[in-house]
């Protein structure tokens, strides 16, 4: 069919407030539809790849044009009701309207055409790993406060696109465990007058509510994010302490900087432990305020599985190393198996939880963990090791560490993102014909269903020097 029928379009070409009839063609990051139209990308947020609707244009932002919907003339046969009620205006969920089976689809040909096209890469990938639960995974939720001018505290995610609080009593794609606590936490700390504003753009005080899970163990551990010292969260704590059994811990981490990071350097108790127990991979972690772990926590151990598994099949004359190895989610479990592990984080903090995590388990003598810049610590460890495990942030590897890598290319490389593009980037230069590599195995994984995030996993071996 044509891209428009033309209702108020002509030669002129694209301006705020013309309108059109579009059809999605496909989905952006954003899990926003679509469309083109005189050779311009229009994006249609709500509308689903093959639903055509009657559109508005809005604004431009470089080579795309936004868009509102004013009428959908259609329904694709995989949108469903949301599950959540506030998922049209939240900004934490993004694919809700889609059918769960649809979003795997969407996700894994995403995959495969980010890996063409910005990595010359046409390989066969294996079937997503999937969390069946679909919501209720979260094992962490960290929820901004802001009292409004009628003096209610509201506690929510952002609407799409603002910083403007989506006001909620629950959450479904947390754990049913921590969504429970939610309306209770609430409403003491509304009922508490304490000043709230997230962002600190009209008062000091709270500013977020963090929540942590051990999701095998059951521990929980609530964090109260504030710009200031509040003495009446002492009282408030050790309530919530004698309340609920599974609460272990009440911490006050400070955040007096008006920026974009949620946690500060300072975290206190203010009753109970500073951290909770969590099992991972049948190994005994110990999981605080500011511990990087796995949002999704069957997933992670899977994709765990998944490495410990492919390199073990191999027969590996020296250590492996684990780089960006945080606290030791992949490290402890390779060291389990008998490898000795080298783990490399910048992050002082997570080595030191990573070698008491190491101790706890009994694998310290075949651990050993460094912190600092992650290049400079593989030219030292590179040229001694059997393999390499790299995860790391969304940016991707450092162009310093590929050429690490490079200049030192271990038999076995496992590759574990959290942004296809990066990563897909990161294989062009790792793989033949410039790089020493070949591609065995593309492995995704879904850790977060409802949105558009896909983690994948690459298996490479090393067929020349």
């Amino acid at each position: 069919m044509p891209e428009t029928n033309g209702t108020e379009a002509d030669s002129s070409g694209p301006r705020p407030g013309l309108r059109l009839e579009l059809q999605a063609i496909d989905l952006d990051r954003d899990g926003h539809g679509l469309a083109r139209w005189q050779g311009w990308v229009v994006v249609v947020p709500g509308l689903l790849p093959g639903e055509r609707a009657k559109v508005q244009l809005q604004q431009r932002q470089k080579s795309r044009w936004l868009s509102r919907i004013s009428e959908r003339l259609d329904s694709s046969p995989t949108r469903r009701r949301p599950p959540c009620i506030l998922a049209q205006d939240c900004g934490g969920c993004t694919l809700q309207h889609l059918e769960e089976s649809a979003q795997r689809n969407w996700k894994q040909d995403q995959l495969h055409q980010t890996m063409l096209r910005l990595g010359g890469i046409d390989h066969p990938q294996a079937p997503a790993l999937t969390d069946q639960r679909g919501l209720g995974y979260r094992n962490r939720g960290l929820i901004p406060l802001r009292r409004g001018e009628d003096d209610r505290l509201r506690m929510g995610y952002f609407r799409r696109g603002s910083h403007r609080i989506v006001n909620l009593s629950r959450c479904p794609v947390l754990d049913p465990r921590l969504d429970a606590l939610v309306e209770p936490l609430k409403q003491d700390l509304d009922a508490s007058g304490l000043s709230a504003d997230h962002d600190l753009s009209q008062s000091q005080g709270l500013r977020h509510l963090g929540l942590r899970i051990g999701h095998h163990t059951g521990e929980v551990l609530i964090t109260v994010v504030s710009s200031q010292q509040l003495p009446a969260l002492q009282r408030l704590a050790q309530q919530w302490i004698e309340r609920w059994d599974a609460v272990k811990g009440v911490t006050l981490n400070l955040q007096p900087r008006r920026t974009n990071q949620i946690l500060g350097a300072t975290t206190t108790v203010l009753a109970g432990a500073p951290t909770i127990r969590e099992l991972f991979c049948g190994l005994q972690l110990q999981l605080s305020t500011t511990t990087f772990f796995q949002i999704n926590t069957p997933q992670a151990e899977r994709i765990v599985a998944c490495i410990v598994s492919w390199l073990s099949q191999a027969e590996l004359a020296g250590p492996i190393v684990d780089a960006y190895c945080g606290i030791g989610t992949i490290s402890l479990p390779l060291a389990a198996q008998g490898h000795h592990v080298v783990g490399l984080e910048i992050n002082p903090d997570s080595i030191d939880q990573a070698r008491s995590n190491a101790d706890a388990n009994g694998l310290g003598a075949r651990t050993e963990f460094q912190a600092g810049d992650v290049a400079n610590l593989l030219k030292e460890t590179l040229a001694t090791c059997s393999a390499l495990v790299v995860d790391p942030p969304r940016r991707g590897l450092e162009s310093s560490v590929t050429e690490a890598i490079l200049s030192e290319p271990p038999a076995l490389l496992a590759y574990l993102s959290c942004d296809m593009a990066t990563q897909a980037r990161d294989l062009k230069r790792l793989l033949q014909p410039e790089g020493p590599y070949r591609l065995e195995q593309l492995q995704p994984v879904d850790f977060f269903p409802q949105t558009t995030h896909l983690e994948n996993l690459a298996f490479l071996r090393r067929v020349s020097s």
